[in-house]
């Protein structure tokens, strides 16, 4: 059975299932979801700007739409031939549009496209075949245990939520050390986000964290990579850490902390709110503060509050907790170097 799986390029583990899964699923949401929302965010805040931008936001963070890039998304992750993954739109498609959202989209596309790469070429009527069983495949489990999925996923997101409103000072912490750690660690914060459905000020909290995460570190190595890893890090991904991290994991302790002191003045004091798509960007892309725009509307505090708890603030506590750190030798110059 398992010289079979790994024929048909089935793995199954924690590696393909998770990691490697939601990851596609975040590029998914990104090419649909997420820059339709961008669109659609400059299109009414941009005077200037056709109306063509709406229109076509509006279109692109469909159901319909989202969910067949993920269902594809997945589909390639997960290395499907050919039949599969263009199957595995119609899994992706069908789970969001009956009320599956992002989670059923995920559940039902990873099955189906396993099962789709077990039938792909087994028999003659392969063309036939391998996208009928993806398709079934994709509608039963979309039918049965999509919508399910996504409402438990969603009332845990509204537990958080609710518990952050509730206790903004603990949980605006929590949530920032949980989302940052997320974001930085070699899995998808912001389908963790939009899955959970984070929102108000859970969302501006893990704003915050993951923003904490990516400039934080952006500084904190700046002796090591210079501008390019300033740029590659602070609007890209601290991801790039990851590697060391395993080697250091003290590194990852100031960024962390930055994000755990500022979330309560975001969620105590400001009252920062975003939506679940800025809750697990940070300021890659600079998705998270657009998002805190669209949420929150075209204010002075707003900006000021990007500035600060974006920017400014966790990138001066980060570096002060490194250079302590390297002063008492926790950490060494080389500890955060980028690979070339």
């Amino acid at each position: 059975m398992k010289a079979f799986l790994h024929r048909k390029g089935v793995y199954p583990s924690f590696q393909q299932y998770i990691l490697t899964s939601l990851s596609y699923m975040a590029l998914g949401l990104f090419a649909s979801l997420i820059i339709g929302t961008i669109i659609q965010t400059l299109g009414n805040e941009v005077p200037f700007l056709p109306q063509a931008f709406v229109d076509v936001g509006a279109f692109a963070i469909q159901p319909i739409i989202y969910g067949g890039a993920i269902g594809v998304a997945i589909a390639h992750g997960l290395k499907a031939p050919p039949l599969v993954l263009y199957s595995a739109l119609f899994a992706g498609s069908y789970a969001a549009e009956i009320g599956g959202g992002p989670a059923g989209s995920f559940l039902a596309a990873l099955i189906a496209v396993e099962i789709g790469k077990l039938v792909s070429k087994e028999t003659k009527l392969d063309i036939v075949i391998t996208p009928l069983v993806t398709i079934l495949v994709g509608f039963l489990v979309a039918s049965s245990v999509g919508p399910p999925i996504a409402s438990l996923l969603e009332g845990f997101g509204s537990i958080i939520n609710w518990a952050t409103d509730l206790r903004p000072f603990l949980m605006g912490m929590i949530v920032a050390a949980l989302m940052g750690l997320a974001l930085t660690a070699p899995i998808s914060s912001v389908a963790i986000a939009v899955m959970l459905d984070l929102q108000g000020l859970a969302a501006g909290a893990a704003t915050v964290g993951c923003a904490a995460q990516m400039v934080g570190f952006a500084a904190s190595s700046f002796r090591e990579n210079g501008f390019g890893g300033l740029v590659s890090q602070g609007i890209g991904t601290s991801m790039l850490q990851i590697a060391n991290i395993v080697k250091k994991p003290i590194i990852v302790v100031p960024p962390t902390v930055a994000g755990m002191l500022l979330a309560p003045v975001a969620t105590v004091w400001l009252q920062l709110e975003n939506n679940a798509i800025g809750a697990g960007m940070g300021t890659s892309g600079l998705v998270g503060p657009i998002m805190l725009v669209e949420t929150m509307g075209s204010q002075p505090v707003v900006w000021w509050s990007i500035v600060l708890l974006l920017i400014l603030l966790p990138a001066m506590i980060s570096l002060i907790l490194s250079e302590w750190f390297r002063k008492k030798g926790l950490i060494q110059d080389g500890d955060m170097k980028l690979d070339a």
